[in-house]
């Protein structure tokens, strides 16, 4: 029997905070030590590009997320761990996919749904104002990233689900056409997985710039969780957890037993300011250990290089020959061969 093959890619667009490290960091990492399974990990740097962002913003970005993962224990020596754009078969193989790709389909995918809404919503007469190619065929992008390591198992939140199901479609149309080529994979959606929110209650992310930086120094968390958005309730007034996003970040980091005692203090009417302290006290030893890791890092980008070179090599081992079989697959062949 087979290895299952897990895949996770994070898009280069921005510093991690600390609703990425729960949400995908924490439980990558720890997969990661499952010698059981094979493990994929990558830097969505061409992804970003669907986003227009700041090339500079792009190369940071690529700097911080890879120093994040290594600096909180990512096993490279098991898992690979590599940048997207140092895989050419990639790019390859979502050209000879999009020859299987039917209009109809990226039509349907969310991110093109929501840019067509957003134009009609401000009484533009034209529904593609503004969406370029690569927005519009990010899924055929995300299909080949999935497809190229034959990936079993795809870990994403309930917002990408629908792009691991349409690499399947993808992957199907094509095994029908030229015979059984590509593993089908799944996605995998943990309800254990928490998704954190933010300063102002919303859900955290750096597009509504209301993100805690998961390596933020002490003296910029403390600020930070200072600045959460809490309701009017005083101290000794009993206080519910439910939709209080101090206690969800709480939550995400502590133990059960933990969890439970604040819980307790809720509701004996634990002040504000107080849980706000014990909050930063805890996140900020949670993640000190690989502070200095991260920051050491960020200070030889070289090292961070080497990793993702290393990956890279070990990823071609794979996607070169695979390749080559798709593409005898498709007859993009040598001739007298």
């Amino acid at each position: 029997m087979s290895k299952d093959v897990y895949l996770t890619g994070i898009t280069t667009t921005g510093t991690p905070h600390i609703g990425n490290y729960v949400g995908a960091i924490r439980p990558g990492i720890e997969a990661s030590k499952d010698l059981a399974t094979d493990h994929f990990y990558f830097l969505a740097d061409y992804h970003s590009l669907a986003k227009n962002e700041d090339p500079d913003r792009i190369s940071q970005s690529t700097l911080e997320i890879a120093a994040s993962w290594l600096a909180l224990g990512l096993d490279t020596a098991h898992a690979c761990f590599y940048r997207q754009s140092d895989i050419p078969e990639i790019l390859e193989l979502t050209w000879v996919l999009t020859g299987m790709t039917a209009k109809g389909l990226m039509n349907r995918a969310h991110s093109y749904k929501a840019a067509v809404q957003a134009n009609e919503e401000s009484g533009s007469r034209d529904p593609d104002k503004g969406v370029t190619m690569a927005l519009y065929s990010y899924p055929i992008l995300m299909a080949a990233d999935i497809l190229m390591f034959k990936s079993t198992k795809v870990p994403v939140g309930r917002d990408q689900k629908q792009h691991v199901e349409m690499a399947r479609d993808i992957a199907q149309r094509f095994n029908h056409h030229y015979g059984e080529t590509f593993v089908l994979p799944e996605p995998v959606i943990s309800e254990a997985t928490a998704v954190l929110k933010g300063l102002d209650g919303r859900k955290m992310s750096k597009s509504y710039n209301n993100a805690i930086p998961l390596f933020a120094d002490e003296k910029r968390l403390r600020k930070l969780i200072m600045k959460i958005k809490t309701n009017s309730l005083e101290p000794g007034e009993p206080k519910d957890t439910a939709d209080s996003t101090l206690y969800d970040i709480y939550r995400a980091f502590a133990t059960p037993e933990e969890t439970a005692a604040v819980e307790r203090r809720y509701a004996e009417g634990i002040a504000w300011g107080e849980m706000k302290q014990l909050l930063f006290e805890y996140v900020n030893e949670h993640i000190k250990p690989a502070r200095d890791d991260y920051r050491r890092l960020i200070d030889d980008p070289a090292t961070v290089e080497a990793e993702l070179r290393k990956g890279a090599e070990r990823a071609r081992e794979i996607a070169t020959p695979y390749l080559a079989e798709i593409r005898s697959a498709a007859g993009i062949r040598r001739l007298g061969w």
